[in-house]
């Protein structure tokens, strides 16, 4: 395979068509093979699509490897071969890579699609409509053709300035998705029906934002260098807790108020004290989980009652402050991620700098 590659490496540019059609079918049937004997979520993958588009997505990933490009084609569909490309170099990857982006736009619109024009664009892109679909979102827009090419049955286009994909979402497919995206940070959305899949690319996108490596100025994940698979189905309260920023403060301004009068350290120890109290649902179970004495716990309760008063008696009530006092503990584990990721950001910055005269003066006088 490899001296089949090389061959290929060494070919002119303008030859890659003739490369493609008599070369790269027969390497991509190997790498398909190879891929289902040694990788079994593979296998379960490519189970689910035709061979033929395995094949596909194969190939374009190959030709992207060696740095050739199919011929671009304009809005009337001819085909632009530039100076280095034979005019009649024209190939089912265009069309078939138009009829994906311009399916995957109608499958966001907001407008209602005729079923006609969506049934005429996924039979050009060769991709049977499912009745259920799933996003998933990229920290690093560059591994998207790689990753399309792995799941072989994928929709890819930019979404906002990001790139997305859109899967057909099979029963029990979480488990291959984390093996396929071992090593990548990404947000997968929640299953959703065909017509509503602009939601699972909007949530897992929202995910993806909340993610410190994929957005550096925010986060509630861990950095992991070797990469977070998410699922939007784990974080669902947390996604409508923070879906608007600015609600989620109004909560506390709604709610909070008798804490008001309060230094920063009192107000936050009767937040947190208040907010284990909820969810457990008992003094001895709240000094457990805040590792304190009992009696601590009770203390601090006596205090929140004479600031709340009888409201704490009213499950509404308990309800909206148990909302509240989540949204503001996630809403201050970003804000204190985001000031880390800036300490790191400055840092890195910093430590590349070198300010020559200093450090030469402190070099003579030996500090």
């Amino acid at each position: 395979m490899s001296d089949v590659l090389n061959r290929i490496r060494s070919r002119p540019r303008g030859e890659w068509t003739r490369v493609q059609r008599k070369e790269l079918p027969a390497i991509a049937d190997q790498v398909v093979d190879a891929l289902q004997r040694s990788i079994p979520a593979m296998s379960a993958f490519l189970r689910e699509i035709d061979r033929e588009d395995a094949q596909w997505a194969v190939e374009q990933a190959l030709l992207a490897a060696l740095g050739h490009h199919a011929p671009e084609t304009d809005e009337t569909g001819n085909t632009d071969t530039g100076t280095d490309a034979p005019a009649d170099n024209v190939t089912a990857a265009v069309p078939i890579d138009r009829a994906r982006r311009q399916l995957f736009t109608a499958l966001m619109s907001e407008e209602e699609f005729p079923e006609s024009r969506l049934t005429e664009l996924a039979r050009s892109a060769r991709w049977p409509l499912p009745e259920t679909v799933r996003a998933i979102a990229l920290a690093s827009p560059s591994e998207v053709p790689q990753l399309a090419a792995a799941l072989g049955n994928a929709l890819v286009s930019p979404v906002e300035s990001e790139l997305c994909l859109l899967i057909p979402d099979p029963e029990d497919d979480r488990e291959a998705l984390e093996n396929v995206l071992r090593g990548r940070t990404a947000a997968i959305g929640h299953t959703v029906p065909l017509n509503d899949a602009g939601s699972s690319v909007r949530w897992a996108r929202r995910l993806l934002e909340l993610t410190p490596t994929g957005n550096p100025a925010g986060g509630i994940a861990n950095n992991n260098p070797d990469g977070k698979v998410l699922f939007v189905d784990d974080h669902l309260s947390m996604l409508l807790l923070l879906q608007d920023e600015s609600l989620a403060c109004a909560l506390s301004s709604r709610w909070l108020g008798p804490l008001a009068e309060l230094t920063p350290r009192q107000s936050e120890r009767l937040e947190v004290t208040l907010l284990a109290w909820l969810e457990s649902g008992g003094a001895p179970e709240a000094a457990k989980t805040l590792q304190v004495h009992p009696q601590t716990v009770r203390y601090r309760l006596r205090q929140i009652e004479k600031l709340f008063g009888s409201a704490l008696r009213d499950p509404r009530t308990r309800f909206e402050l148990e909302m509240t006092l989540r949204g503001r503990r996630l809403l201050g584990q970003i804000r204190r991620q985001r000031t880390r990721a800036g300490r790191r950001a400055r840092s890195a910055v910093s430590s590349g700098i070198r300010p020559l005269g200093v450090a030469r003066e402190a070099r003579v006088n030996g500090l």
